[in-house]
């Protein structure tokens, strides 16, 4: 599957200079589904799991399959506010911004291994806010995984001790 031609490309979104990867067309193309889906399982499967920690939004898809196949649970890190229970927090700066993920405290017990899932690893400020999340829980990353990689952004100085797995890297221009 060549998920390159899968995956559209939106020039100038959300600012003029960044060329948008948009991986919801590989959501309306179910072999591309299935075989991200597959490959995410491919990658995993001898590492020990315990559950999966699904980054908002389109890592909820990616996520819950992951988490279905093998029988997880399925934990969501959300953007703060939307979750009604007791949380932990973690800020983080984004490419464009700064943002907030939150996860419920009962959800994410201690002594676990976690799988983290996004769409996307830009500059994996996102993806180490939850890792610290999960690491101040007392609990271990057990990897990350990300359909496509941008390593021209450096994720590897901020995540890359959790040996980050992404099916398509783009590089820079």
């Amino acid at each position: 599957m060549d998920l390159d031609k899968v995956i559209r490309k939106i020039p100038d979104f959300p600012k003029p200079g960044i060329l948008f990867y948009d991986v919801t067309s590989i959501f309306t193309n179910p072999p591309a589904f299935r075989y991200v889906v597959n490959r995410m399982a491919e990658l995993f499967a001898l590492e020990k799991i315990d559950g999966v920690i699904a980054i908002e939004a389109r890592g909820f898809l990616l996520g819950s399959c992951f988490a279905l196949e093998r029988e997880l649970p399925l934990i969501l890190a959300r953007k703060k506010g939307k979750l009604p229970g007791k949380t932990v927090s973690e800020s983080y700066s984004l490419e464009y911004g700064e943002a907030t993920l939150e996860i419920h405290t009962e959800d994410l017990p201690s002594h676990k291994r976690w799988l983290i899932v996004d769409d996307l690893i830009a500059t994996g400020g996102t993806l180490e806010a939850v890792a610290k999340l999960v690491e101040r829980q007392g609990s271990t990353v057990a990897g990350i995984f990300g359909v496509i990689g941008l390593p021209f952004l450096n994720y590897a100085a901020r995540i890359g001790r959790y040996n980050p797995k992404t099916l398509i890297d783009y590089q820079g221009e």
